[in-house]
Formats: structure tokens, C-alpha cells, sequence
């Protein structure tokens, strides 16, 4: 498996953005997942953003792009796994690999928002020690997050 960089424009992020939009309308009823498109591309591009994908042969695994917030804060975006590849790990890994990437970009904090409707998400950022703040963007009932970017980084491989 490898970490490619590509734009949200690419074609290794279509099964990403397919899944992540029936997922939330799965999860939160129809029309959630119209939110997927919610930011420009243009944010995920460098230099102050990136978009990450996990790609087994043809198939792509996870993915999640970053994009800026202020010049210190970066926010973890379209975070997925795809449902065949879950339970593995590859979250908390694409995690360190965004948060390696905001580091190299200059930032210093890692900010996210997920769903009530997402309890695996929740658990697994309560568990890697990311500090519930409050809500920011624009989803009504969002639970918020933040960490220290060196604290992602070094948080234990499973």
C-alpha cells in the first residue's frame, strides 16, 4: 500500500468522495451528503493545503486532505476508509501521515469536526487524545476536536 498526494479533482479520490457521500446519507439522511463538496478543491492544494490517498494495487483504501484554517491551524477534511479495509488501522495512520504533511507546511495544531451520527470517528479521536473544543463550521451538532500536531504524530502504531 502506498501514500500518494493528488489533487480532489484526481481520480484515486472518487471512490473516496462516492463512499464518504452514501455514508453520509446513510448516517444522516438524504441530502448530507451534498456536504462533500462543501470546500473548493483549491484548498486541499499546496502550499497551504493536501489531499492523501491510501492506494492498495487499484483500489483506494482511506484518504483525507488539509486544509488551512489560520497560519498555525490546519483542519483534517474527508477523512474515509473504505468499509472493506476498516477496523485495520488506517485512520490512525492517515492521520499521522496528514498531520506529518501539516507539520512539513508550517502548522502547529490540527483541528476536525465530525458527526453525532459517526460514533467510531468520535471514539477514535477522543482516543488519540484530541481535545473536544467548540463546534466552528458550519454542521448543526458537530463535535469538534483539536491537537497538538507532534502529538498526532507520535501517537502508538496499532
Amino acid at each position: 500500500m502506498d501514500y500518494v498526494q493528488v489533487a480532489l479533482t484526481d481520480p484515486e479520490v472518487v471512490p473516496l468522495l462516492t463512499g464518504l457521500r452514501q455514508e453520509y446519507e446513510t448516517r444522516y439522511g438524504h441530502g448530507a451528503g451534498d456536504s462533500v463538496l462543501d470546500v473548493a478543491a483549491s484548498e486541499f492544494e499546496s502550499p497551504t493545503g493536501a489531499f492523501v490517498v491510501l492506494v492498495d494495487g487499484g483500489t483506494t483504501v482511506a484518504g483525507g486532505g488539509i486544509r488551512r484554517i489560520d497560519e498555525t491551524t490546519v483542519e483534517v477534511k474527508r477523512m474515509w476508509t473504505n468499509p472493506d479495509y476498516r477496523r485495520q488501522g488506517h485512520a490512525i495512520r492517515m492521520l499521522r501521515e496528514l498531520a506529518g504533511l501539516a507539520g512539513q507546511l508550517g502548522y502547529r495544531t490540527v483541528r476536525l469536526e465530525t458527526g453525532f451520527a459517526q460514533p467510531e470517528a468520535l471514539a477514535l479521536y477522543r482516543g488519540l487524545g484530541f481535545v473536544e473544543i467548540d463546534s466552528y463550521g458550519p454542521y448543526e451538532h458537530a463535535s469538534a476536536f483539536e491537537l497538538d500536531i507532534d502529538a498526532v504524530s507520535n501517537t502508538p502504531r496499532h
